[in-house]
């Protein structure tokens, strides 16, 4: 007791202050744990979340594991020694697709700050609008002399900094504009917006009798509602060139002493070995020097067959090693590989297409000079008429408030939201702000193969015509080997109730397939050369060799996407030009072009002949709809006048496209150039319904008729009708 009663010695504050040796421990595995980004371009829904998550989770050494479905990227918090190779590999056994993503070249989560942005401005005016409307129908109701006076400079208080924090997406818009000598919409918003307050402030402290606060607000309001209605209809765009440049593997294993050493791929350098396990990606260029594999060349040539691979062939960035491992010399790294200069050719594709001038653009060239002139010479007139700067000055802003702004700054985003709900509906989802009008220009559709027009997953085709004894041997086989044709095999048959045969021995030889003892006797399932096959076949086949007995190919097809063929015909039966280019073989193209119908196809293409391809037909002046998924794709999809790439397509491709296919069928794309067609012509319409108001109301406001109330009621009464006519699109 008198030992607990004892009172302890008084640490020195700074060995309190001190981390015991413990936390420094705790501290250094936290600092030293592993962050990997996870890209999931095949998860859909809610239950592909909780799938990846609870995989991801019960992996030895993962603390945690996020999934964001709009990004369709998994963040993973993992000690040190868990590689991302591994957790690939543990998402792949549960039937999900990952690639390993650079978390240092973009953010695995972003906000939305422009559209948070714009909803609080909008927030903000409306809710000053609405106080300000009622101090002025006080005024309109006979509120005079102090009273009115009172109200007025109540309303201003509100309005100055309203104006002043809701108006800025406005007013920054307009002075880039007017600083590199153009006009644009926002020019004459801005004018009125500004023209009006200070009129009105001159009015109330002369103590007139109107004043256009409640004018100014219900503008700025009106066109932050379209703004923001334009903002919703598409996701958040981010660069397709930094997509693919982190896809680049971010670490390398090194050969140096005879050791393997794991490096950042910055820190590689041309001539270093690098050793490359089965299932990882290619981090550089180079030839390879020892082992024997097959190489997937999907993600960059759009190639199904998997490629053998031996010492002295070349491989690229980018490509994934399927069955041995290989030592690789590297020939160019960084910016000088292939995948980054297929980076290189989307950033240079992208900045084509903003060179497209929109139908609300358009307009403004010619409807700002025309308003500022109209409000200019009823200034200018009234004031040689009256000699009164004030009344000029307050008819040359009834002019500038009551031409409508605000009807045209809501013609094209009204119609765009209708628009884009009606195709959200059928499957699409629209991104970009201009891709209905660009999609209604479209004569030319250019189709990817894998991955697009079919589902890039191989099927096995002459089941029927084996014996049940080869498949149960050829299903042991297959069962042994992660190469995607054994994968289609053992698929196949499981569905078809075959059960495997009792094989011993099972080896797999890296680039050649696998074997085993069967009843004492060697059988073998791979490549035509290993098992000595008599003839090689056309289509793609895997073959089944017994000892003492002739091989036999098990043969696959490609599997065509839902609506792929209705959706050709019906572009084919609306008059337009559909062309297939692809990088698969030749064989496998004309047998795909020949089943739906195309005439026009190109195989064999590298994503330079695509983009190529796709800029000659843009010449010829053509207007191209590009339909991909692939890495090889994004440059093509980042030219074309404009884009669309499955919801099941790399991050990449997808950010590079105008629209995204959110299910698995294809039929819905001959629907959404009909769609888009029609809503082209609602934005003329709402062009020129806004311009019949104008010439209505603008011989009221040039003849002085134009109080504030009528200014409030036409303004509202124009952007009312142009919602409703957008509307008829739904």
């Amino acid at each position: 007791m008198a030992d607990a009663a004892r009172p302890s010695i008084a640490a020195c504050p700074a060995c309190s202050a001190a981390p015991s040796a413990e936390a420094l421990a705790e501290r250094d595995v936290a600092v030293r744990d592993a962050r990997i980004a996870l890209s999931l371009p095949t998860i859909h829904c809610s239950a592909c979340i909780a799938k990846v998550e609870r995989a991801l989770a019960a992996y030895p050494g993962v603390h945690e594991a996020r999934v964001n479905l709009t990004l369709k990227r998994a963040q993973v918090d993992a000690a040190p020694e868990v590689m991302p190779q591994d957790l690939i590999a543990a998402l792949d056994a549960i039937g999900y697709e990952a690639h390993e993503l650079d978390p240092g070249t973009i953010a695995a989560t972003q906000t939305d700050k422009a559209g948070r942005d714009l909803l609080m401005r909008l927030a903000v005016a409306g809710f000053a609008a609405m106080n300000v409307m009622l101090l002025s129908i006080s005024v309109w109701s006979g509120a005079a002399d102090a009273t009115r006076d009172m109200f007025h400079w109540i309303s201003a208080a509100i309005t100055l900094p309203t104006i002043a924090f809701s108006g800025q997406p406005f007013f920054r818009n307009a002075w880039a504009a007017l600083r590199h000598g153009q006009l644009n919409m926002d020019v004459p918003i801005t004018l009125a917006i500004v023209l009006a307050v200070i009129t009105s402030l001159w009015e109330t402290s002369l103590s007139g009798a109107h004043a256009y606060f409640d004018a100014a607000l219900a503008l700025t309001f009106f066109l932050l509602a379209g703004r923001y209605l334009d903002h919703r209809t598409r996701a958040i765009a981010r660069s397709a060139a930094e997509e693919l440049a982190a896809l680049e593997v971010p670490r390398a294993m090194v050969i140096r002493d005879g050791a393997e050493v794991q490096l950042p791929v910055a820190e590689v350098a041309v001539g270093d070995i690098v050793a490359v396990r089965p299932g990882g990606r290619m981090p550089v260029d180079g030839e390879i020097v020892s082992g024997t594999s097959e190489l997937d060349r999907s993600l960059l040539t759009g190639e199904t067959v998997p490629v053998f691979a031996a010492p002295g062939q070349a491989v690229s960035a980018g490509e994934v090693n399927l069955t041995g491992p290989l030592q690789v010399r590297a020939t160019a790294v960084g910016a000088e590989t292939s995948l980054h200069r297929m980076a290189d050719l989307v950033a240079i594709a992208e900045s084509g297409r903003s060179r497209y001038t929109s139908l609300a653009d358009r307009a403004a060239k010619l409807y700002a000079p025309g308003v500022h002139i109209l409000s200019a010479l009823s200034f200018l007139g009234w004031f040689l008429y009256t000699w009164d700067v004030r009344t000029a000055l307050n008819i040359a802003a009834a002019v500038l408030i009551i031409t409508c702004p605000c009807a045209l700054g809501l013609a094209v985003p009204a119609v765009t939201t209708a628009a884009s709900g009606r195709l959200f509906k059928r499957g699409m989802l629209i991104k970009h702000s201009t891709a209905l009008e660009r999609l209604a220009a479209v004569d030319t559709v250019v189709f990817d193969k894998t991955g697009t027009l079919t589902e890039g997953t191989p099927e096995l085709t002459n089941m029927g015509s084996h014996a049940r004894a080869d498949l149960q041997i050829a299903l042991a086989l297959a069962e042994a080997s992660a190469h995607p044709l054994s994968r289609a095999l053992a698929q196949a048959a499981r569905g078809a109730g075959i059960t495997p045969a009792k094989v011993t021995d099972l080896t797999e030889v890296p680039g050649y397939g696998t074997q085993g003892l069967w009843q004492g006797l060697r059988v073998r399932l791979g490549r035509a050369s290993w098992v000595e096959a008599p003839h090689a076949t056309v289509e793609t086949a895997a073959w089944l060799s017994v000892e003492g007995r002739a091989p036999q190919a098990f043969t696959f097809s490609d599997r065509l996407r839902p609506g792929a063929d209705e959706a050709v015909r019906a572009l084919m039966d609306a008059g337009k030009r559909v062309i297939l280019i692809s990088g698969d073989s030749t064989q496998a193209v004309e047998a795909l072009a020949a089943r739906l119908g195309i005439t026009d196809w190109l195989a064999e293409a590298l994503p330079d002949d695509k983009l190529s391809r796709i800029e000659q037909l843009s010449q010829e002046g053509r207007n191209v709809l590009m339909v991909g998924d692939g890495l090889n794709d994004t440059a093509a999809l980042a030219a074309a006048h404009v884009s669309i790439s499955p919801a099941t397509a790399l991050d990449a491709a997808r950010v590079a496209s105008d629209i995204v296919l959110l299910g698995g069928d294809l039929s819905p794309i001959a629907q959404a150039l009909d769609t888009a067609r029609a809503a082209t012509r609602r934005i003329r319409e709402n062009f020129r319904i806004a311009t019949a108001y104008n010439i209505i109301a603008v011989p009221l406001a040039v003849a002085g008729l134009a109080t504030p109330l009528i200014a409030a009621l036409a303004m509202s009464a124009s952007s009312i009708t142009v919602s409703l006519n957008a509307l008829r699109l739904r």
